[in-house]
C-alpha cells in the first residue's frame, strides 16, 4: 500500500531530527573524550554562542559606563601631594604604635655597660651611683647634696668658683636618681621614696645628722619630698628653677587656666599613662617635628639660654637617638609622671622647718623662664613666706649655667647673703 505524501514528509523530518540529535550526542561525547585530538576545535551549539555574545555585550556596556569614572579617579589620585601621603603614613604609624607593645624593658643602664662610678646598695637591693666634688667630706664645713633634673645626671655642672669652694670648705655629693645613669630603676618609685633614697645615701656616706639639699628643675620634687618627710635632716634647702605641679590643690584656677604649659602637661600625662607606645613613637619619629628636640629650641629657652647651649653639651638623654633606648624612655616617662602626677601632699601645707631662723629655704627663678613661669614661683613664695625668693631679671631656665648665679646661690644658702640685683622688681609683682 503506497504511503501518503503527507506522512512521507513527516517521517522524513522525524528521521532528520533523530539523525541531528544522534550526531550532536556523538560530537559531545567526542569533545569529552581526551583521546580525541579535535575536541577543542569542535563547534558548539548556537545557543551557547548567543549566550556568550550577550555576556560580552553586557561587559562592554559596563566598561563604557565605568571607564570615565576610573579615568577621573586616576587623575585625582595622581594629584595627591607627597605631604598628604606622609601625613597618612604618620597617622597609621600612630595608630599602629599606640597598640603595639613597646620594646622589651631593660633593667637599667648599668646592666648594659660596665659600671665606672662609685655606688651604694640600698635596703631594697637597688644601687645608686654617685660622684663627689669639692673638699674632702672629713674636712668639709658644709655638705651639699645636688639633685639633678630631667634628662641630666650626676655629671651635671654646678658652676661654683673653686676659690669659694675652698674658702668655705664645701663638699658636694651628686647622684644619679633612680633609673638615671648608673643607678638602678625603682619600679615602686614615689615622691616619698625620693626623700628616702637621699637620706639613705647620706647615711651610708656618713654625711652626719644634717646636710644641705639643692634641687634643680625636675629635681625639685625630690627636694619638696625632703621638706615633707625628712625636714629634721636638712641643714638648709635651695630650689633652682623648680617645676611647679599644676595639680597642687592650692594653685588657683585663675593662675593656671590660660597657661599653655598646663595644657601641654595634661596631654603629655595622658599619653604617658594611657598610650606610652604612642608617646614613644612621637618622641622618636623623624617625619614630623616633635618636642623631643630641645636643643636651641626657642619654645623652651630664651636668648640667653640659647647662647649658653652653644657652649655646653646640651641634654644628651633628650635626643631622639637616646630616647630610642627603652631604659632611657621609661626613666624619663616615669620621672615626668611623678613630677606632674598626684602627690601625697600639697607643698603649700608645709610648715617652716626653721622656726627659729636657724637656717633658710630659697627659690631661685629666671624672670624669662619659658618652662616654669615666674608667676607660679611668686605665688608659691607668697603662700610660704618663710621661703626667700630670688629672681634673675634676664634669666631663662638655665640660670644654673650663668656666671655668678651659683656663687650667689651658695652665699645666700650658707651665709645668708643676698644680692640686690636678684631681688624681684616691684614693677613685676603678681597682680
Amino acid at each position: 500500500m503506497p504511503i501518503p505524501q503527507s506522512l512521507h514528509r513527516i517521517s522524513t523530518k522525524v528521521r532528520k531530527i533523530i539523525l541531528c540529535n544522534k550526531h550532536y550526542r556523538l560530537r559531545v561525547q567526542d569533545s569529552q573524550n581526551p583521546c580525541n585530538p579535535c575536541a577543542d576545535t569542535l563547534e558548539k551549539p548556537a545557543t551557547i554562542y548567543k549566550s556568550k555574545e550577550r555576556e560580552r555585550g553586557i561587559r562592554r556596556i559596563n566598561h563604557n559606563i565605568w571607564r570615565p569614572l576610573k579615568l577621573k579617579t586616576q587623575e585625582v589620585s595622581g594629584k595627591v601631594s607627597k605631604a598628604a601621603v606622609v601625613l597618612l603614613m604618620g597617622l597609621l604609624g600612630m595608630v599602629y604604635q599606640a597598640k603595639k607593645l613597646l620594646p622589651p624593658e631593660s633593667s637599667g643602664a648599668a646592666e648594659h655597660s660596665p659600671v665606672t662610678s662609685s655606688r651604694i646598695r640600698l635596703k631594697d637591693g637597688r644601687y645608686l651611683a654617685y660622684r663627689e666634688r669639692g673638699v674632702p667630706k672629713e674636712k668639709a664645713k658644709y655638705k651639699i647634696i645636688l639633685v639633678h633634673g630631667l634628662g641630666s645626671s650626676k655629671e651635671m655642672n654646678f658652676l661654683a668658683p673653686q676659690e669659694l669652694i675652698d674658702e668655705l670648705g664645701i663638699y658636694f655629693l651628686l647622684f644619679d636618681r633612680a633609673g638615671y645613669g648608673e643607678s638602678d630603676p625603682d619600679p615602686k618609685r614615689t615622691v616619698k621614696s625620693e626623700a628616702h633614697d637621699i637620706q639613705e645615701l647620706a647615711d651610708q656616706l656618713q654625711l652626719g645628722s644634717k646636710f644641705y639639699v639643692v634641687g634643680v628643675s625636675m629635681g625639685s620634687y625630690s627636694t619638696w619630698s625632703c621638706l615633707k618627710y625628712i625636714p629634721d635632716r636638712l641643714a638648709g634647702v635651695a630650689f633652682v628653677v623648680p617645676v611647679v605641679n599644676y595639680r597642687w590643690p592650692s594653685l588657683p584656677d585663675s593662675l593656671i587656666r590660660e597657661d599653655h604649659r598646663w595644657k601641654l602637661v595634661q596631654w603629655s600625662i595622658r599619653f604617658a599613662n594611657y598610650a606610652p607606645g604612642l608617646l614613644y613613637w612621637w618622641v622618636t619619629q623623624k617625619w614630623l617635628p616633635s618636642t623631643s628636640t630641645l636643643e636651641r629650641n626657642p619654645i623652651f629657652f630664651n636668648d640667653r639660654d640659647i647662647d649658653i647651649l652653644k657652649t655646653i653639651s646640651g641634654f644628651a638623654m633628650l635626643t631622639q637617638d637616646k630616647l630610642r633606648e627603652r631604659g632611657v624612655f621609661d626613666t624619663l616617662r616615669r620621672d615626668f609622671m611623678l613630677a606632674f602626677g598626684k602627690w601625697e601632699f600639697d607643698p603649700m601645707d608645709l610648715s617652716n622647718p626653721y622656726p627659729q631662723n636657724e637656717s633658710s629655704v630659697h627659690i631661685w627663678q629666671g624672670y624669662e623662664d619659658k618652662v616654669v613661669p615666674f608667676q607660679l614661683q611668686r605665688f608659691v613664695s607668697g603662700k610660704l613666706p618663710w621661703i626667700r625668693y630670688h629672681e634673675v631679671p634676664d634669666g631663662g631656665h638655665l640660670i644654673v649655667y650663668y656666671n655668678g648665679v651659683c656663687e650667689a646661690i651658695l652665699r645666700a644658702l650658707l651665709l645668708g647673703e643676698e644680692q640686690v640685683s636678684y631681688r624681684p622688681s616691684t614693677a613685676k609683682v603678681l597682680p
